[in-house]
């Protein structure tokens, strides 16, 4: 059988700034953990794709901050990994240059989460530069460091989260970074060949998917309105969900 190592994992897919979703799942894994009547304190693993897309970007990253801030016994243990869309916000404050592609990608919302505005995709060099300057004066200095501080891995027991997926045939201490953040196709087409069940995400769908070898949690918050957690211990992974409501 599968096993966590003993604790309780809650995996949760990609955020992408839907914070209102983010909150009501949070709620949700906290009645369902406290109905399982443990004395131990619950893992939260984040499995990357905090921001870009959707509209708060900043709020999803300082609740993030604010969760792992908590201490014991109230507080949960964290951890939060790198996604590909994090790696394209750090490229652009690094470098302007990235910025046409980050915002293509989604980081015009996360730009006006921060209080900056969204210039044209094709907007010249120097307007780039201005916009990169204002991301930085305007980004939190603890949003910097957490961005910094993201992991690209985790095991617990005989789970490997990622935000990705993992290159098939290639040992877990050899796996290229950027294929831990991009891989898609031969992850998803072929067996992995690790001792592991990979938790991942990236790969968005409108239903989770669990399998024997992993477990695709990414069902697109921000288009689909559902954002999916699962619960893993010693039995069967357990899916919960958060549902945006929509009025008429």
């Amino acid at each position: 059988m599968v096993s966590t190592g003993g604790q309780v994992v809650y995996a949760i897919g990609d955020i992408h700034g839907q914070l209102e979703l983010l909150d009501q799942l949070l709620e949700t894994i906290a009645r369902d953990f406290h109905a399982l009547k443990r004395g131990d304190r619950p893992v939260l693993v984040f499995v990357g794709d905090y921001v870009d897309r959707g509209p708060m970007s900043k709020g999803v990253i300082d609740r993030l901050i604010e969760l792992g801030a908590k201490a014991p016994p109230d507080g949960f243990q964290v951890r939060t990994l790198m996604g590909n869309h994090e790696q394209t916000m750090l490229a652009f404050l690094e470098n302007p240059e990235a910025g046409p592609a980050w915002v293509e990608f989604g980081g015009g919302e996360t730009l006006m989460s921060y209080g900056v505005d969204r210039p044209p995709s094709r907007a010249e060099p120097e307007v780039w530069r201005e916009v990169q300057v204002a991301l930085r004066r305007n980004l939190p200095s603890e949003h910097v460091t957490f961005l910094r501080g993201l992991e690209l891995s985790a095991v617990y027991g005989d789970y490997l989260f990622v935000h990705a997926g993992v290159r098939p045939g290639v040992p877990l201490d050899r796996q290229n970074p950027e294929d831990l953040l991009w891989i898609r196709g031969d992850f998803l087409s072929q067996p992995h060949r690790l001792d592991y069940v990979v938790v991942h995400g990236h790969t968005p769908d409108e239903e989770p998917f669990i399998g024997p070898s992993r477990i695709n949690i990414d069902t697109g918050a921000y288009a689909t309105g559902v954002l999916t957690a699962v619960r893993l211990t010693e039995g069967p992974p357990i899916v919960l969900q958060a549902r945006k409501s929509y009025r008429a």
